[in-house]
């Protein structure tokens, strides 16, 4: 994928337009997934002020990214698609397929929520799902992240990280069958088991509240043997390379991801030492799940908010359980990125 361009399309198909950092330095803190070599890449985090999680977009700087060898089908194990907000589906649906054709139509969920499936142009697979929910009017019809569709092995093996260590705790359907809304997806006249999951908890911390509801589909391909998505490839080679979650108190995160049998595979901070990424600084971690997904905790330190005028957030000087107020959170806007 090209750095620039993909960003451009993402901010010109899902209005994923908001910098909140971007980064050109050497990923040295990543060592068990990137050859046990540093690797320099070109990174930014893009938000859509809308509501929902972020997009963060990867090129490596220097070494050549490795193509998937494989047409990915669902339920191959890892991140295999992305749930998108957006307001109306049908309007939605009529805003896409006007610029773009690799969109499906218009049909519903296993629990008759509407929805439409887009392929970008490198193969990625995208679920808008209709969520009717706004943080901040902009006019617009898409939001951000809603959450992931994952493949794995055993949903109930898998769930000791979904649910008992992600707070994934409320299952919104559990079906096993053939789906017609896969129908633009390889491998989806097969017989699948799909759980979808939710929190019953409202989220807290700084970003909880534009962030919003999240929810996580877990698939299990009963027909054949799936196939891992990164096998033998690095971290941030081509596709959906980690989930990430904002937390809070990472101390007392890892003591709780050790208890569970799920401990930090990377940790950027041991010691307390300090991690920058450009103009935001934070503390981030790595587990996997059962099937080797990679899960990263982001505890964020400083983001900047107008950088030309050194206005930053500093989010070690408050609260950490509290949500940012909503019109500190609305300036974002001025990073919007134009094209």
């Amino acid at each position: 994928m090209n750095f620039t361009e993909s960003w451009k399309w993402y901010a010109e198909m899902f209005q994923m337009n908001i910098k909140i950092l971007e980064d050109d330095t050497v990923a040295e803190r990543m060592l068990p997934y990137t050859g046990n070599a540093p690797q320099k890449r070109h990174a930014c985090i893009a938000i859509n002020l809308q509501g929902g999680g972020g997009f963060e977009i990867w090129q490596y700087s220097e070494r050549t990214p490795q193509p998937i060898p494989f047409t990915i089908h669902i339920g191959d194990l890892g991140i295999f698609a992305m749930k998108i907000k957006c307001l109306d589906a049908e309007k939605f649906h009529q805003e896409i397929s006007a610029k773009y054709d690799k969109v499906s139509p218009v049909v519903n969920t296993p629990d008759g929520t509407k929805t439409f499936w887009v392929e970008d142009p490198w193969g990625n697979f995208f679920q808008a799902v209709e969520f009717p929910v706004v943080y901040r009017n902009m006019k617009q019809l898409s939001g951000g992240a809603l959450g992931v569709m994952i493949g794995v092995t055993d949903i109930e093996r898998s769930l000791a990280v979904y649910r008992d260590i992600l707070g994934y705790d409320e299952v919104v359907y559990d079906k096993t069958g053939t789906f017609d809304d896969w129908s633009m997806m390889p491998g989806s006249g097969e017989q699948y088991r799909r759980v979808l999951l939710t929190h019953s908890q409202p989220r807290q911390g700084a970003f909880s509240e534009i962030f919003g509801k999240s929810y996580i589909e877990l698939v299990v391909a009963l027909d054949r043997q799936p196939r891992k998505i990164y096998e033998g490839r690095y971290w941030g080679d081509p596709g959906y390379i980690q989930l990430c979650m904002d937390v809070v108190n990472m101390k007392e995160l890892g003591a709780f991801c050790r208890e569970k049998g799920f401990p930090f595979t990377v940790d950027s901070c041991p010691g307390d030492i300090r991690f920058d990424m450009g103009d935001a600084s934070g503390h981030f971690t790595y587990i996997e799940d059962p099937d080797g997904t990679l899960i990263e905790f982001v505890e964020t330190h400083k983001i900047p908010v107008v950088k030309k005028l050194g206005w930053f957030i500093d989010l070690k000087k408050r609260d950490a359980t509290k949500p940012l107020p909503r019109w500190l959170l609305g300036c974002l806007r001025w990073n919007k990125v134009k094209f």
